[in-house]
């Protein structure tokens, strides 16, 4: 049940940009992470390339593009493996929908204690503890 949240910034533009992004990251999140696709959120904002610098010069200055995603899932259900194949496939897949990527482009997958982070008014402990 991750919630993730990407800002990104591209030269690209396209009016189903944003939903294709949402598709490809809920995909890959699914299937490296094992995080199911039905209780995933997923919140996909832009930014001006000409607002976003990276190494002293804006993305448009240097015709590139960027992201920041921050992914939240459940302390220690995913290995060292996992994220880092994680990293990689969505790094690839970005650059093929938004286009070239600065060096400096980030994803945080952010493991969040299950006590303290739930959907629907109850937390992952919760039920895990109910399931079983």
């Amino acid at each position: 049940m991750p919630l993730i949240n990407i800002v990104y910034a591209s030269q690209r533009h396209a009016p189903s940009l944003k939903k294709d992004i949402a598709a490809a990251i809920t995909a890959l999140t699914a299937g490296i992470l094992h995080k199911d696709p039905k209780v995933t959120a997923v919140i996909v904002s832009e930014a001006d390339p000409a607002d976003w610098f990276a190494g002293g010069a804006s993305l448009a200055e240097q015709e590139l593009a960027s992201y920041w995603i921050d992914v939240h899932v459940t302390e220690g259900t995913n290995t060292k493996d996992e994220k880092a194949a994680y990293l990689d496939a969505v790094f690839a897949r970005m650059a093929e929908l938004i286009g070239p990527l600065h060096h400096e482009t980030y994803l945080h997958v952010d493991e969040v204690k299950a006590d303290a982070y739930g959907f629907g008014g109850l937390s992952q402990e919760h039920r895990y503890h109910h399931r079983h």
